[in-house]
């Protein structure tokens, strides 16, 4: 990416959502020339399948298919089918942030039916400082569901769960997620600035 003639460098800057946030902080912490990350509703363990990098393999965080929420018209409710990364004994599926080099900006919506994005940030959070970290910062927006798309995207409460390809609740109300693009865009793009162009 580094030689990619669109690439300022020195350091890249990754953006991702969902799954591409746990891609995101993975590569963050394996690669160098990672400076910043932004990752919105993304869990912090690998997910669906395991990740391999050299000689390390990560498992795929384990899923409660039974926690499945149904509701009318076949619309399903998956956001307590992950395990939680942080009480399973011996978890090997936590991404190690700790790490990471790069600064990293973690936004969270409370509405989030997919995985419980905010408890994941704050719990990461907690362990980023009890490591002595000091490289993140955090973003909740109530109201705001898996998806924060830039701002004068439409809202999608409702779509296709990415690994399970049903029909899901993805959450988030209206004027809360109006509210959310207009002030994180801007944000995700300061962090950017600051952290990638060359002093």
């Amino acid at each position: 990416m580094l030689q990619h003639p669109q690439v300022k460098g020195p350091g890249i800057g990754l953006l991702g959502f969902s799954k591409g946030g746990d891609l995101s902080l993975s590569m963050a912490s394996f690669l160098k020339n990672i400076t910043a990350v932004v990752t919105i509703n993304g869990p912090v363990a690998n997910t669906v399948i395991p990740l391999s990098y050299k000689d390390k393999i990560i498992p795929s965080l384990p899923i409660n298919q039974q926690n499945i929420k149904d509701y009318d018209d076949n619309i399903l409710d998956f956001s307590v089918v992950p395990s939680d990364p942080f009480q399973v004994p011996g978890n090997q599926s936590l991404i190690p942030i700790e790490k990471a080099e790069a600064h990293l900006l973690f936004i969270a919506g409370q509405d989030d039916h997919v995985i419980n994005s905010e408890y994941f940030v704050t719990e990461t959070c907690k362990h980023l400082q009890a490591q002595g970290k000091e490289n993140f910062q955090i973003l909740i927006y109530p109201g705001v569901g898996h998806c924060l798309d830039p701002p004068f995207f439409p809202l999608y409460p409702i779509g296709n769960h990415p690994v399970f390809q049903r029909r899901a609740v993805l959450g988030g109300e209206l004027m809360a997620y109006s509210k959310a693009q207009v002030h994180a865009w801007p944000q995700i793009q300061a962090f950017f600035h600051k952290y990638l162009n060359d002093k």
